[in-house]
């Protein structure tokens, strides 16, 4: 794909997304990458990741399910499932694999797929193909020393493969960024709107939501930049998000506040501020409702976790 395509193919999912005039490119954090073969042992089920998964197919055979939909895998074909997708796995036979790790850190703006479906399988072109083993040669350390999804898939390891990124040649971190973005944009160019049935007024909280994470939003100003009363627009958010616009916002903020605990040291109060909360008090009151647990202890037992590397 030339550097012009590559370039459509952000512009096309600034389109979905409906912020063309704000940052919508996403940072990544690649957590493994590395090369697999599989004789009838790539078999699991109920896998739910809290990050991307990326495979790229080299020989053999294998189905991935997805939702109650199976599909089968194939040579040189790439398959993207998404964080906190639910999905297994069934091999029975040889497989040779690609196969590659993707936290994808959040800032001022929506997820890639929050609000669009992009493919389940896509055929690799040549230049990607040679990406991924590209990834594969400057990251050997990413590699899995195992296959099995518990054996990785855990809230300690995650923190310790993104405190990693921390350690990467600042060459390697920027060539990784490139490399991932090539590949995910192989995938945003053929997106849809996942949301398509969804009221537009609502559709357009969410990106506002999303994209202001960092400040206070009220249901007062969501209600009236839809040309809503607030009771209507609360019914109405109600009966396509199954929560209420505060809720949501909350839950939204909490869940970038975890993500921000592990990536970088930041003091709680800076956190609550950062994030719009009238106060640190009651920053702390609604983490841990939602949590169970106070933000504080979180923080700690994420630097427990990561080894306290946050430099």
């Amino acid at each position: 794909m030339s550097i012009k395509n590559c370039t459509l193919s952000i512009f096309h999912f600034s389109r979905f997304t409906g912020m063309r005039n704000e940052q919508t490119s996403p940072d990544f954090i690649l957590l493994n990458i590395g090369h697999a073969v599989h004789n009838a042992d790539w078999n699991w089920r109920k896998v739910c990741s809290p990050f991307i998964r990326v495979h790229f197919i080299e020989s053999g055979t294998a189905r991935l399910i997805r939702e109650d939909k199976v599909y089968e895998l194939k040579k040189n074909h790439l398959y993207l499932t998404p964080a906190y997708t639910s999905h297994g796995y069934k091999c029975e036979g040889h497989l040779s694999l690609y196969y590659i790790h993707i936290y994808e850190e959040q800032h001022h703006h929506t997820s890639c797929f929050d609000l669009i479906d992009v493919p389940v399988e896509i055929k690799a072109d040549p230049l990607v193909i040679q990406l991924v083993k590209r990834l594969a040669d400057i990251h050997p350390e990413r590699k899995l020393p195992h296959f099995d999804p518990w054996s990785y898939d855990n809230f300690p390891t995650l923190i310790r493969n993104i405190a990693r990124q921390n350690t990467t040649p600042l060459g390697y971190e920027m060539e990784a960024q490139g490399i991932i973005r090539q590949i995910i944009s192989r995938f945003l160019v053929h997106a849809t709107h996942k949301n398509r049935h969804i009221d537009k007024r609502i559709l357009q909280a969410l990106r506002y939501i999303h994209s202001h994470l960092h400040k206070p939003v009220s249901v007062d100003m969501l209600a009236e930049n839809s040309f809503l009363t607030k009771d209507h627009f609360i019914r109405l958010f109600k009966k396509y998000m199954g929560c209420t616009p505060g809720k949501y916002i909350n839950g939204k903020k909490i869940e970038k506040a975890q993500r921000i605990m592990m990536t970088r040291d930041v003091a709680i109060k800076d956190l609550a501020y950062s994030l719009g909360f009238e106060n640190d008090a009651y920053f702390n009151r609604f983490f841990k409702r939602e949590t169970g647990e106070n933000p504080g202890n979180y923080k700690k037992k994420i630097r427990l976790l990561a080894g306290g590397d946050f430099t």
